[in-house]
């Protein structure tokens, strides 16, 4: 080719003429070299006209004569030029992979945009993009559609002939390469060739896509100047310090590569931060930033901002960028990676004073170091005998260069570690110049989330309402306390995107449809890049897989027009909400609303005769499923007071179990283990240096990880008074702090106290004696009262009597402060003999569903309910005697009869009173038919209680001459109707409804 221009010069011509080339002394046979196959020689001719091309490859084997015939023949339509000698293996590779994408995209010569195509696919050294400027070969396909078009694939054409254009550029490449004194010509010459043509097609798609030319350019004559060719990244090992790749390259992350790469997602709202460290990196002295924030609102995303600013010359407030940062570039520092692997002493050292010294070289190098405080003690090595002090860790070797100003860093910390490590450290702490990130609010936090939506989207395949993301931002700052804003509503979104992803995806299977077309053929591709492959079709395969990276592409991009997307909406994302918090924060359905409705009647079956209470649990919990309460405050904080044993904790357990699904739904504190001043401790966590730091309370770790729950402090009298000071922040702004600084919330759980303050005062007020009497004989010191008649009242009268009595001691017992913090204070009122002998009735049912169990039918005869009526009824202890009277009067009856052998399984226990010995005795079925007897009185409780009468001495008087007692279960579930009422009458006992 040169002998040829040699023989153009001596004739004095302006060109070359194909005379001329044939003329040429011809090399006896073509070069290879190694590693370069006859597919690659073949491509590596090509054509100034436009008719056709040669192939150098196939005309080698013929010999020169050949070869010059073939050129004769053309008639001076073709010259082919051998300049391809030159080019090295990754040059050839590129001019390849650019014929393949001008056939695809049907063009009839290659253009300098498809030689960019092709040096972009070849570049595999470059972490973040082509030459680390962030271009992709997806996007650079795009751009290039989209300004050159696309038409049906050139199938028919052998080899596409090169334009003028391109070969100016070829040319242009090998005087470069001459300039440089490098042997072949790199991918880096062409590419540096064709930036300097001015307006050619490869610097429109260049521009088209924002991409740098000027810095494309720069780091394209950095690779030239460096003389070699990278090797990829994954075979990139080290066999020591001095001899590995560059720190910078190996222990950084390029953030402004990411950017235009467009793998960093942009920041939004955070245009005050970005002023500010801008505004500190100028500094003449101490020009290091640090970001000091909780986790999650943001302290990375600011770092990655600048980088954002710099690449696009504009902040995201749409100022100019300052000329100072036009040419800066941020990296970010993996510190774990810079520590890793540093086993020999003194290895660590050498590689941050490595790093320091390349960005001192740089000089245009902003460090970004996340997490900073894990530089203070990584590395330290104790020195000296006994491993003792001397030591130096990271922070120590960067603080002279800090001091010089030799290196400028960012950092990014939260509040407790820059407390913890970074201010025990004054020379440290000095170099920095700290930038408050605080967490944004609602209205900020969604229009992060609108601005990221549809990168979501793009990576879900669906599409977020507006509802959605409001839903997002407003459960995660309601329900989520223990994170912060924005990081909790963007995880919101993302997991709703992916539910919203899967749940589509099962309904097309389930449904039979087919699912997009793009998939088919991305795996047909990929089936038939692996059977190349094992057939050795190295060049087909790899064709193949260039379509398999092209069909990813598109799946990645948005779905083709006319598919049904999912709808991501506020069901999705309260969804999520409820499966991280276990809140049932969706909105009310059917189930629910019935739940609710029926949520009183439930609990007064379960509750004997408190309605008051059962009344004002359910209206709190109505109240907060309906979105009525103040959300800062909890569900609920109510406080029962009354005598011991009239349901006050049976309460709390029958709404666990009906509206919470179990008892474990109840975070019970027995207010007897905190009656000294240091138990206080236990509910919060015990202070620094004491056993016990760092686990957390009993109180707050049970309500960190369960928010939804019923906090119960029974027995609150019995408590030391400071823990009264506990309570009084969590029912009044529903949040507590334990020992280690966390926030927990309970802004979701409901706070319900039990007292038997007033127990006395009810006593002496039911015995007769009245309120006055009372107080007056607790003046004299004694525990009666004086006569006082208050016969007469009503039910309803009654429990306001009640309810007065009980006010007054419980405001004498408890400071006003607590007490105006209580959403209601519910009097339990005591239980009479109507609702004792309901009570027995459900636990004799209990106690028969546990011997059904073991085949076992129980059935327990009135007189013996009369007499475990009597023994546990108590005004004074209420219906605890109860449990231990059915006891001894039946369950132990009952046991010495299972062991004994008289009850066998499958048979039925009859228990009741011996006439005999008036002592419980159990029978093996039914005892021998009763003689007759005269017809009782027949006469039926109120209110659905049972009541049996039976002549002269009651029912009693029925076993005269050896009646057996009636079978029978007693009692239903609630107090209203639906006890059973037993009738003696001649010739047996009957149930009447």
């Amino acid at each position: 080719m040169l002998d040829a221009a040699a023989s153009r010069g001596r004739l004095g011509l302006a060109r070359v003429a194909p005379a001329h080339l044939c003329k040429a002394p011809l090399p006896k046979a073509l070069p290879r070299g190694p590693g370069r196959p006859r597919a690659q020689l073949q491509c590596a001719a090509y054509a100034f006209g436009s008719s056709s091309t040669c192939r150098l490859g196939a005309l080698a084997p013929r010999g020169l004569g050949a070869a010059r015939a073939a050129l004769a023949s053309r008639s001076g339509r073709l010259v082919v030029r051998a300049v391809f000698e030159k080019f090295s293996e990754r040059s050839i590779k590129a001019v390849m992979i650019s014929q393949q994408q001008a056939k695809e995209l049907g063009a009839s010569e290659v253009t300098t945009d498809h030689v960019l195509l092709g040096l972009v696919a070849e570049d595999t050294a470059s972490k973040a993009g082509y030459l680390d400027t962030g271009l992709t070969q997806e996007r650079a396909r795009a751009a290039v559609e989209a300004i050159s078009g696309r038409r049906k694939a050139n199938t028919a054409a052998d080899n596409i002939p090169f334009s003028r254009e391109v070969r100016k550029t070829f040319e242009a490449a090998t005087n470069e390469c001459k300039r440089s004194g490098i042997a072949y010509i790199s991918p880096e010459h062409i590419m540096l060739a064709m930036l300097g043509q001015g307006d050619c097609m490869a610097r429109r798609v260049l521009v088209s896509i924002g991409v740098d030319c000027d810095a494309l350019k720069s780091e394209a004559a950095k690779r030239v100047k460096a003389g070699q060719e990278p090797e990829p990244a994954a075979k990139k090992k080290r066999a020591s310090d001095k001899q590995g790749p560059k720190a910078l390259e190996e222990f950084c992350r390029d953030l402004c590569a990411e950017v235009r790469a467009g793998k960093i997602d942009p920041v939004i709202g955070r245009e005050r931060e970005v002023a500010r460290v801008m505004q500190i990196l100028a500094r003449r002295s101490k020009n290091n930033p640090i970001l000091l924030g909780e986790p999650g609102v943001g302290k990375t995303a600011i770092g990655e901002g600048l980088a954002y600013a710099i690449v696009h010359r504009a902040g995201s407030d749409g100022q100019p960028l300052p000329e100072f940062l036009a040419h800066k570039r941020v990296l970010q520092l993996d510190v774990a990676l810079l520590i890793a692997g540093a086993k020999e002493r003194g290895e660590l050292e050498s590689r941050v004073t490595r790093l320091l010294a390349e960005t001192k070289e740089a000089g245009d190098v902003v460090l970004m170091i996340d997490e900073i405080h894990t530089l203070v003690g990584a590395g330290s090595v104790g020195r000296g005998s006994g491993g003792g002090g001397g030591g130096l860790d990271v922070s120590n070797l960067v603080k002279p260069a800090l001091a010089r100003g030799e290196v400028q860093v960012i950092g990014a910390t939260t509040l407790d570690e820059h407390r913890k490590y970074i201010e025990r450290d004054a020379a440290l702490e000095r170099r920095f110049q700290p930038v408050h990130v605080l967490e944004p609010d609602e209205a900020a936090t969604l229009d992060i989330l609108a601005g990221l939506k549809e990168r979501y989207e793009t990576h879900h395949k669906c599409i977020y309402a507006e509802e959605a993301l409001e839903a997002a931002v407003k459960l995660s700052h309601r329900y989520i306390a223990d994170r912060f804003l924005p990081d909790k509503a963007i995880d919101l979104i993302d997991e709703a995107g992916s539910r919203a992803r899967i749940s589509a995806y099962r309904a097309r299977v389930a449904d039979g449809r087919e699912a997009d077309p793009r998939v088919q053929e991305y795996l047909q591709v990929l089936q038939s890049k692996e059977e190349a492959a094992k057939g050795g079709l190295f060049e087909e395969a790899w064709l193949l897989r260039r379509r398999q990276l092209d069909y990813a592409a598109q799946l990645a991009g948005p779905a083709p027009e006319g598919s049904s997307l999912p709808v991501v909406g506020v069901a999705d994302v309260e969804a999520i909400v409820a499966a991280w918090t276990s809140i049932p924060v969706e909105r009310l359905g059917e189930e629910e609303t019935a739940k609710l409705a029926t949520l009183a009647p439930a609990l007064n079956a379960r509750v004997i005769g408190q309605p008051d209470a059962v009344d004002a649990v359910a209206a709190a919990l109505a109240r907060a499923r309906c979105g009525l309460r103040d959300p800062n405050r909890p569900v609920a904080a109510l406080l029962f007071v009354g005598p011991t044993g009239v349901g006050k904790t049976q309460l709390v357990k029958a709404l666990a179990d009906h509206y919470y699904g179990s008892q474990d739904a109840i975070v019970r504190l027995d207010m007897s283990e905190y009656m000294e001043r240091h138990t206080v401790s236990k509910l919060i966590g015990a202070p620094p240096g004491y056993i016990g730091y760092g686990e957390g309370g009993k109180l707050t770790e049970a309500v960190r990880r369960r928010p939804c729950a019923i906090v119960l402090f029974d027995e609150i009298e019995k408590a030391h008074p400071d823990v009264f000071n506990v309570l009084l922040q969590i029912m009044e702004d529903g949040r507590l702090t334990d020992s280690g600084g966390r926030v927990v919330s309970f802004k979701n759980a409901m706070i319900i106290l039990t007292s038997n303050v007033g127990s006395r005062a009810i006593a002496a007020a039911s015995s007769g004696g009245g309120l006055n009497a009372y107080r007056a004989a607790r003046a004299r010191g004694a525990g009666g009262g004086v006569a006082e008649d208050e016969d007469g009242l009503d039910a309803a009268a009654e429990r306001a009597r009640m309810r007065r009595i009980v006010s007054d001691e419980v405001r004498a017992y408890f400071r006003p402060e607590l007490l105006n913090r209580f959403d209601d204070q519910i009097v339990f009122s005591k239980l009479g003999r109507r609702e004792v002998r309901v009570i027995a009735s459900i636990m004799l049912k209990e106690l028969q569903a546990r011997l059904a169990e073991k085949n076992i039918v129980l059935e327990v005869g009135p007189s013996l309910m009369e007499r475990i009526i009597d023994e546990g009824n108590s005004s004074e202890y209420g219906a605890r005697p109860l449990r231990r009277a059915l006891t001894s009067l039946v369950e132990d009856v009952l046991a010495d009869a299972v062991l004994s052998g008289s009850i066998p399984p499958g048979g039925t226990a009859y228990v009741d009173v011996d006439p005999a010995t008036s002592a419980p005795r159990c029978w093996h079925g039914r005892p021998p038919a009763p003689a007759p007897a005269a017809a009782p009185r027949r006469a039926v409780g109120g209110d659905g209680g049972e009541l049996l009468a039976g002549g002269v001495g009651g029912l009693s008087g029925a076993f005269a001459g050896g009646a057996p007692p009636p079978p029978g279960v007693l009692g239903e579930d609630g107090a209203g109707a639906g006890a059973e009422v037993y009738v003696l009458a001649s010739g047996g006992f009957e149930d009447d409804e």
